[in-house]
């Protein structure tokens, strides 16, 4: 077999998003001598990014001051914000929150600003490697020393083939891990540095979106609206958001809190129902529908904020859980702490300031003064709602007490406690069979590459999974993954080529017995404009 390469730089950032390139690109503004790589696993910048996405344009006007004059990717100015109760035949216009005005914001293709942000970088001297996922560190004396890549060309046995080029170890003096929401990396690095020992358990959200093209006299650039109540339940925690942007298009989605605890809930049908109210299904009936993808968000905000740091290297981004789940918003908290990354080690390539310049920065305190609005919803949306204008208009934000957060995969409820729910027929018009929606992924994967989805204890996906719960796993997954076979005795069979790596397997198992790795670089989503 080949032996591994090697190479060394200053810094090696993991992860092309928004946090990752904003760091490289701060990182050269101060210092241009440095050596700087951004290692990202889909096979384009951008390729595996998805998001609503409203962007408040504060970290960037930081960056790039005259990023608007370079027109590197369309904007939509935000018009109009609509914030609406669904019953299941109506419809209730309510006050729009504080934390959800969006004056001054615009609506984007994340992807689009990813791949403009790459190009800007590489044009500064930023090495940028995609197709390359991240496996594992190099550790000497419990000191991070670098990263791994994974090795590709491998069967599913572990055998190499034909094509194996083996993975490389990428050296550097500070290792910044911006892989977004519950990566593999970051969750390795917490376990060993303990460094969720002093917060509250990470709680997500589960998004789905679509991305459609809709008749021109339907279309009201730059209207924001978000919808909270049905089809969901009221102890269910979740809404929609419906984007008018760039030349007909809407971005139309829906999240659901991964602490649900109905077992037989099913989030990507939840959205597929959530369309066929009547305020939505006018949109969309004689439109057509473009793209598909889901991915996991943060959604434990301060109360979650792991350490930030580790021998070697820190966290910044979704990786660090910036997001603000009121504002609904997370590039420009992800883009500021990649920012305050670089500003922390660019002198010395030392991450020992950065934790204090997360708290001296506008982060902390637009964090911390919403921290109590989603916790508060475990309550039920109506005391939910209720607490979150006291806290809002009241406090002000400054409560003198923090709601706590808890771990989602332990909400779920045994199947036999809980009503089933039937979901209606699709129409394949406005609503649409899974893997027809999956095929619109663009998803690329070798099946005969290994399983990525590991399971810990094998036995569980039907001693516990299946007996207890109802095998779950086949409905929260959005993608087809799991799917249990009937054969002369039941067993879980996992379709890895399926995945869309949004994680929410590794998040919501009742065991915590399934562990999403990454597959071999460039496989998984291929997303446009999402």
């Amino acid at each position: 077999m080949k032996e591994r390469e090697s190479m060394e730089f200053d810094v090696v950032i993991v992860g092309g998003g928004p946090a990752g390139l904003s760091a490289a690109i701060r990182l050269i503004q101060l210092n241009k001598d440095l050596s700087i790589c951004v290692l990202e696993k889909a096979a384009e910048i951008g390729g595996q990014i998805l998001s609503g996405a409203v962007l408040e344009p504060r970290a960037l006007n930081e960056l790039i001051p005259d990023w608007q004059d370079q027109k590197g990717f369309i904007t939509t100015p935000v018009s109009k914000d609509q914030f609406i109760f669904l019953s299941q035949n109506k419809s209730f216009q309510l006050p729009t929150p504080e934390p959800m005005h969006n004056k001054g914001n615009y609506i984007i293709s994340l992807e689009k600003m990813c791949q403009w942000l790459s190009g800007y970088a590489e044009n500064l001297g930023v090495n940028i490697f995609p197709s390359f996922a991240v496996t594992d560190v190099i550790m000497e004396n419990n000191q991070v020393l670098g990263v791994i890549t994974g090795d590709k060309g491998i069967d599913r046995e572990g055998n190499p083939t034909q094509s194996y080029q083996p993975g490389m170890n990428l050296f550097a003096k500070q290792t910044i891990v911006a892989e977004g929401c519950r990566g593999s990396l970051t969750r390795k690095l917490m376990h060993h540095f303990q460094l969720n020992q002093n917060n509250d358990p990470q709680t997500y959200g589960l998004g789905i979106k679509e991305l459609w093209e809709i008749p021109e006299d339907l279309h009201q650039a730059g209207l924001v609206t978000h919808t909270i109540g049905w089809p969901l339940d009221h102890k269910t925690y979740g809404g929609s958001f419906a984007y008018h942007f760039e030349k007909n298009l809407l971005s139309i989605g829906f999240v659901v809190g991964l602490d649900y605890q109905n077992p037989y809930l099913n989030p990507y049908e939840e959205f597929q129902r959530f369309k066929t109210h009547e305020m939505i299904r006018p949109l969309l009936e004689k439109s057509k529908r473009i793209a598909y993808g889901a991915r996991a968000l943060n959604e434990g905000g301060f109360q979650s904020i792991p350490t930030l740091t580790f021998p070697g290297g820190l966290l910044v981004g979704c990786a660090a859980g910036f997001l603000n789940v009121p504002k609904i918003k997370g590039i420009h908290t992800a883009m500021k702490s990649g920012m305050v990354a670089a500003e922390s080690i660019y002198a010395t390539l030392n991450s020992s300031e950065y934790s204090a310049n997360i708290q001296k920065s506008w982060i902390w305190p637009e964090l911390k003064k919403v921290r109590n609005i989603r916790p508060a919803m475990n309550w039920g949306l109506l005391p939910g709602l209720i607490y979150a204008a006291f806290d809002t208009y009241i406090f002000r934000g400054n409560a003198p007490w923090t709601l706590r957060n808890h771990a989602d995969y332990l909400q779920l409820k045994p199947a036999d406690q809980c009503k089933k729910i039937e979901y209606p027929k699709h129409d394949n018009k406005i609503t649409f069979d899974l893997m027809n929606s999956v095929f619109l992924t663009n998803s690329f994967h070798d099946e005969n590459q290994p399983c990525h989805l590991k399971l810990t204890d094998p036995s569980l996906a039907i001693e516990v999974n299946y007996k207890i719960y109802a095998s779950p796993e086949s409905r929260y997954c959005p993608a087809g993954v799991y799917e249990i076979v009937h054969a002369e005795k039941p067993y879980l069979q996992i379709n890895a080529a399926n995945c869309i790596q949004c994680k929410a397997c590794d998040i919501k198992d009742p065991r915590q017995n399934i562990t999403w790795t990454p597959p071999e670089g460039g496989s998984g989503p291929q997303y446009t404009m999402m």
